[in-house]
């Protein structure tokens, strides 16, 4: 019994760090006024009929703080690449001088930086729900083990031991979020 319990708390621990890694990568997307190439990862191009993600069929370089290079691997696809950067709406104007896609990264406004950081404390608050909800599932299986014979008092170990869990990953998020609003606030 002791050990489901042991594979109940490590499950738990994995969905929490799932919705930690979940919430980074998300946040890797919110530029901060400062090119980064993973705000195309998201970017879908239809490439002969097939959606492709942007960073499979180019190389994305950044030369400075204010411009992106997109060179794609073929160039006859130049046109459905600039044409997939504007409908994804992510602010940017590509210009393709037939070779490469330049995008220069207009600076923020202080609206936009306002509602980035809006945004990404919502994308945190999703992240402490499914924290919660690992918690939440940790605890109804626990308590099912219970029942089928687990000990009372090596039950509340278990629980008091996802408790922490909950409290470490809960603040590992805020920890991320102060840092992304810091990056996205700062001129």
């Amino acid at each position: 019994m002791i050990e489901k319990a042991n594979e109940v708390i490590e499950f738990a621990e994995m969905k929490m760090e799932d919705a930690v890694s979940h919430l980074e990568e998300e946040l890797k997307t919110y530029r901060a006024g400062k090119a980064n190439p993973a705000v195309f990862d998201s970017v879908m191009v239809n490439y002969y009929g097939v959606q492709t993600s942007l960073p499979k069929m180019t190389s994305i370089t950044s030369p400075d703080a204010r411009t992106m290079l997109i060179q794609p691997w073929d160039k006859s696809t130049m046109h459905a690449i600039e044409k997939a950067i504007i409908d994804a709406n992510l602010g940017f104007t590509p210009q393709n001088n037939g070779e490469v896609i330049r995008i220069n990264i207009p600076a923020l406004t202080e609206d936009r930086r306002k509602e980035l950081v809006k945004k990404s404390k919502g994308e945190g608050e999703s992240a402490k729900v499914a924290i919660r909800n690992a918690r939440r599932d940790a605890i109804d299986q626990l308590k099912k083990l219970q029942k089928e014979g687990l000990p009372e008092d090596s039950e509340k170990d278990c629980e008091d031991k996802i408790q922490k869990l909950t409290d470490k990953f809960s603040k590992k998020v805020e920890e991320i979020l102060t840092a992304k609003e810091k990056e996205i606030l700062t001129v």
